[in-house]
C-alpha cells in the first residue's frame, strides 16, 4: 500500500488532481492505477487547446497487459501535456504524482466528482476485501 498525498483530490477511476495556484489543474493517474496496468510502454495525450469534457475521454496510457482510457475529472481546456512521455512512458510507473503527471488544465467550472485521500483509501480498501 503506497502513501496518497493528502494534498490531492482524486476520482473512482484513479485520476488525481492537483490544484496549482494560478488557478490551473494537473492531472495524472494514481499510484493504484498505474500498479494495476504494470509497465506503461506508450501513452496517447489530448491536443493542447482541446476542450474536454468532466467524465469524457481525455488520454490513453497501454501497458503490456492493456489500454486503459483516461477520463477527464473536470471539464476545461488542455494547458499542457507532458511531453516526456511520449518517450518515457514509464514516468508514471516511477512518479505517478510527480515527473508522471499527464496533463495541466484550465478548469471551466464543472468540479467534476473528486473525493479527499481519506476517501480514496476507503474506495482502494473496499476494492481489496
Amino acid at each position: 500500500m503506497s502513501e496518497l498525498p493528502g494534498d490531492l483530490e482524486y476520482t473512482a477511476e484513479h485520476e488525481w488532481l492537483r490544484k496549482e495556484d494560478d488557478g490551473s489543474v494537473t492531472i495524472g493517474i494514481t499510484d493504484h492505477a498505474q500498479s494495476a496496468l504494470g509497465d506503461l510502454v506508450y501513452v496517447e495525450l489530448p491536443e493542447v487547446g482541446q476542450e474536454v469534457e468532466a467524465g469524457g475521454e481525455m488520454a490513453v496510457v497501454e501497458s503490456v497487459k492493456a489500454a486503459s482510457d483516461v477520463y477527464a475529472p473536470i471539464s476545461g481546456e488542455i494547458l499542457a501535456v507532458n511531453e516526456e512521455l511520449a518517450d518515457d512512458p514509464e514516468k508514471i510507473n516511477a512518479d505517478p504524482y510527480g515527473d508522471g503527471w499527464i496533463v495541466r488544465m484550465q478548469p471551466s467550472g464543472d468540479d467534476g466528482d473528486t473525493m479527499d485521500s481519506f476517501a480514496y483509501q476507503a474506495l482502494l480498501d473496499e476494492l481489496e476485501e
